[in-house]
């Protein structure tokens, strides 16, 4: 695991953050906001290959050397969330953050065709991954002063139409688990805050708006700014509700 560095400037200097979905689109866009704030992370994806491009990224740009967590959410279970929270206790001593940025969906398929694996695979992705993760996580969350979980979360209006799959489906479960949680520790060191991107240039998007031209959205990095802010600091922030994100 990494050394957590206090010596670093920037407003997340000091805290240890886990990014869920570390490799992905939006994931390594909150990776590098949050490591340019000094942060030390704790980078959590299923393809190792891009997990070592993006610590050779981190540390070639001077940042603090984040710690790699290799785990597949498809076949993680209770005992490897808390393996994995126990070893961030041993490696860094502390979690202040944790970053939901992980997602499935596989593209825009009519129901009575979708393998029934693959229904099973983006609620469980999408909602009860998240939720087994954070609830191992607890315990050491608590024991920070500021500690912060942040879910991403998918606009309803955009993905609540035929042809998505069980994805509008997880997508609403999650938000609702995300401000249920959020109003259940108000009053602990842990805020929990849902947050909703816009439209952004993503492989996600583009396996469902495939005939768009992807140039007219933002990258991902324009709403990573967002995530680190609400990682910062509670000031401002919506608890226990959604909070859309414009660009």
């Amino acid at each position: 695991m990494a050394e957590v560095s206090t010596a670093a400037a920037g407003v997340l200097a000091g805290r240890v953050v886990l990014v869920v979905g570390a490799h992905g689109a939006l994931g390594s866009a909150c990776v590098r906001a949050a490591a340019a704030e000094g942060a030390t992370l704790v980078l959590l994806g299923r393809r190792v290959p891009k997990l070592n491009r993006l610590y050779d990224s981190l540390v070639s740009a001077g940042h603090t050397e984040p710690a790699l967590y290799p785990l597949d959410l498809e076949g993680a279970g209770p005992a490897d969330y808390e393996r994995m929270a126990a070893a961030i206790h041993e490696g860094c001593g502390r979690l202040d953050g944790i970053i939901h940025a992980a997602a499935e969906f596989k593209g825009l398929v009519a129901f009575g065709s979708i393998p029934p694996e693959d229904l099973v695979r983006s609620l469980h992705v999408n909602v009860t991954a998240p939720m087994l993760l954070t609830q191992a996580c607890l315990p050491l969350l608590m024991q920070s002063p500021d500690a912060a979980v942040l879910v991403a979360v998918d606009d309803p209006q955009r993905c609540q139409k035929a042809y998505w799959g069980a994805y509008p489906a997880a997508q609403a479960a999650r938000a609702s688990w995300a401000v249920q949680l959020g109003d259940e520790l108000e009053n602990t060191p842990i805020r929990v805050h849902a947050l909703q991107p816009g439209p952004m240039r993503t492989p996600l998007r583009g396996k469902a708006y495939f005939s768009e031209d992807p140039g007219q959205w933002p990258e991902a990095a324009a709403y990573a700014t967002d995530f680190v802010a609400a990682l910062a600091s509670g000031e401002g922030q919506q608890r226990a509700a959604v909070r859309a994100l414009k660009r």
